[in-house]
């Protein structure tokens, strides 16, 4: 048996950063159950193609909103605290859009469960990256990502057997109503589980609650091996780290400014590789060479389970391969897939010639940018900067998302676009975006496999030669002595 499994109780570990990865469930159950509704619901409340777009888009300014305010409460209050407030968000959000009466309603409770999204996104990979030993870390990363796509085949199947063999009269009456309030019972469970779980070790430290991480890091590993974790953490904080005392902010210094650079690059490119498109106007998009709106909430499930295989094939790959050969394989991979996808729009052929280069997207893109991208954002930034630091960058993905999902629609039945490009315009726009990400990677991203929380900014600042004081330092490499 390797030591590391020696070393640190596996089992413990992953069951509870398995229950905060159920906040990335909601996400992706949350985010994608529009993708059934939108048709009735558009029905509903009779809306014009703007409106269609804010009714699915306006959930990311509470994801924006959320993203911002979830590392202060994170390192205030903590960061279980933080996701149980994310799953009572979530509550109240989906019993106000399932019995909204009116669309400005709708758009209310929408925003409030976009804010406990945002908190979700940034909070949960926060909680596993801080509790994940560093030879685990992409895995149990990745779980987050699994909960997400997890739960977004399970919203899509749900929606599908609730539309089948259904009236349109009926979708349009109550259907998607249905489709909304089905993600109460995940929500409850999720408030429940969380309950259960300790405090990262990490926000212990930075709280002045030592006595409570170590108790934690010693049910991860050995008292010993926990006592020296302890050490490292302490010595990567200032020593007058207090929540209780104003907390340090992201400033824009030139060495701050590095981390938010790799941060909110990736969080963009993974939004410009026009993923939500697929997963919030799925139905809609290839209902453009299926003719059949039934037919395409078919095939939108198939597309998800792609994605969830790829996610499960990256999960063995991310602690071997490392990420920064992952994302650039997905990049160049995303960028043919989607070219692919391009050449039946553009010609109208149908059938499933026409979803080949769609599937081999979701797959490759679940294995690399999915997953990856979470992983990294959640380590690269130091201790003292995380939640604050990925709070950015998931706002600048939401951000791009909003983007994204806004224009889709207008470009989707643009007369001119389907005229000249048969609904394929927005491909060919996301594949130049997967490989100018190549470029961004490559020049940009430090190869952070099995390097400690403690030591990843070192590793950063040696890469961009900001090392303090321009001392040489030996270039950071996996160790056996932390976390």
């Amino acid at each position: 048996m390797p030591p590391s499994q020696q070393r640190h109780n596996i089992a413990y570990v992953m069951s509870v950063c398995c229950v905060a990865a159920l906040g990335g469930l909601l996400l992706g159950y949350d985010s994608s159950v529009i993708s059934g509704a939108i048709e009735p619901l558009s029905q509903h409340y009779r809306l014009s193609p703007a409106e269609t777009g804010w009714a699915v888009s306006n959930v990311i300014i509470g994801c924006v909103v959320g993203c911002l305010v979830a590392g202060q409460c994170a390192d205030r209050y903590g960061r279980k605290k933080t996701l149980l407030l994310t799953a009572v968000l979530f509550v109240a959000s989906v019993i106000g859009t399932a019995l909204a009466p009116d669309f400005k309603l709708f758009v209310l409770f929408r925003i409030l469960g976009g804010l406990g999204i945002g908190m979700a996104s940034v909070v949960s990979p926060v909680y596993i990256a801080e509790v994940a030993p560093k030879d685990y870390r992409g895995r149990a990363m990745t779980m987050h990502m699994i909960c997400c796509v997890g739960g977004q085949v399970l919203v899509l199947l749900t929606n599908y057997l609730i539309a089948r063999d259904a009236s349109p009269e009926w979708l349009s009456q109550s259907g998607w109503r249905w489709m909304l309030g089905s993600a109460f019972v995940p929500c409850f469970l999720f408030f429940i589980f969380v309950s259960f779980i300790p405090e990262t070790p990490r926000w212990n430290v930075m709280a002045g609650h030592d006595d409570r991480a170590l108790k934690t890091l010693t049910r991860i590993s050995s008292a010993a091996h926990a006592q020296n974790v302890l050490r490292e953490i302490k010595a990567s904080l200032p020593s007058a780290t207090d929540v209780r005392q104003p907390r340090e902010a992201v400033r824009f210094t030139k060495k701050n400014l590095v981390f938010l650079v790799i941060g909110v690059g990736l969080a963009l490119f993974n939004q410009l590789t026009g993923i939500n498109v697929i997963q919030y106007y799925g139905p809609s998009l290839l209902r453009n060479i299926t003719g059949s709106m039934q037919e395409a909430m078919f095939m939108t499930i198939w597309l998800a389970v792609m994605q969830f295989i790829g996610v499960l094939v990256g999960m063995a790959l991310i602690d071997r391969l490392g990420r920064k050969i992952l994302l650039s394989v997905g990049s160049w991979g995303a960028a043919l897939c989607l070219t692919l996808t391009f050449v039946p729009f553009y010609s109208g052929a149908q059938g499933m010639a026409s979803v080949i280069g769609l599937f081999g997207f979701m797959l490759i893109f679940g294995a690399t940018w999915a997953q990856v991208v979470w992983t990294v954002i959640g380590e690269i930034f130091p201790n003292r900067l995380r939640a604050t630091g990925m709070g950015f960058s998931i706002s600048a993905m939401w951000i791009a998302n909003f983007l994204v999902s806004q224009t889709f629609p207008m470009m989707n039945e643009n007369p001119w676009l389907m005229a000249h490009f048969r609904g394929g315009f927005p491909l060919l726009i996301f594949a130049v975006c997967c490989l100018i990400s190549w470029g961004f990677v490559r020049k940009y991203l430090p190869e952070t496999k099995g390097v400690a929380l403690e030591k990843m900014e070192q590793l950063v600042l040696d890469r961009f030669s900001l090392t303090p004081g321009n001392a040489s330092h030996p270039s950071v490499q996996p160790d056996e002595k932390t976390l």
